[in-house]
């Protein structure tokens, strides 16, 4: 049995590009797997090649599988500034990823959502039914989107919203982790 948790809170970290949103909530996904808490969901990486940014994988953090979500060499009708996105990782691992999370995890994360403003509407209520489940949820939200899923998610009353800076992302991750385990570290 995992220690008694907090009554779940709902937290949204924001920040501008490059400001560590993905590496805290790494790091917060790390603190709370060492207290022994279950943590499902979906995390976004950079896919790296000859040292610069070619696109990005997701994974489903209960499995660890993992697919390419957008890369520049992909063919896609879907476009993300260079990149083409494949909406079927999305709508397939993602939101199975979500699923398995409420289904089984003590606490979701979700990363990047609206990071590359796709319409899919099966991700959308995805997201939308994880944030309705009764967990503890830490996400990633891209700080400039007008996406409305966006919208939609900063004007719910339950949401903390924290902003993640250079200075602060250290301190930050223990601040979540309290937040979510009740505990001080």
């Amino acid at each position: 049995m995992p220690r008694r948790l907090s009554p779940p809170v709902k937290i949204g970290i924001t920040g501008l590009p490059g400001s560590g949103k993905t590496q805290t909530l790494l790091r917060i996904i790390q603190l709370l797997e060492e207290e022994g808490v279950k943590v499902g969901g979906m995390v976004t990486e950079p896919i790296v090649e000859k040292q610069r940014r070619a696109g990005f994988q997701i994974t489903n953090w209960l499995t660890k599988e993992h697919e390419v979500f957008a890369h520049e060499s992909l063919k896609s009708r879907v476009r993300s500034g260079r990149y083409g996105v494949n909406l079927g990782a999305l709508e397939g691992l993602g939101t199975r990823a979500l699923a398995e999370a409420r289904d089984e995890a003590d606490v979701i994360v979700i990363d990047e959502v609206g990071k590359m403003e796709v319409e899919s509407e099966a991700f959308t209520q995805s997201v939308i039914d994880t944030l309705d489940a009764k967990k503890s949820i830490v996400m990633t939200l891209h700080k400039k989107s007008r996406n409305p899923l966006l919208q939609d998610i900063r004007r719910r009353d339950e949401l903390r919203l924290l902003e993640v800076t250079p200075v602060n992302k250290n301190l930050l991750a223990f601040k979540i982790v309290h937040l979510i385990t009740g505990r001080a570290h």
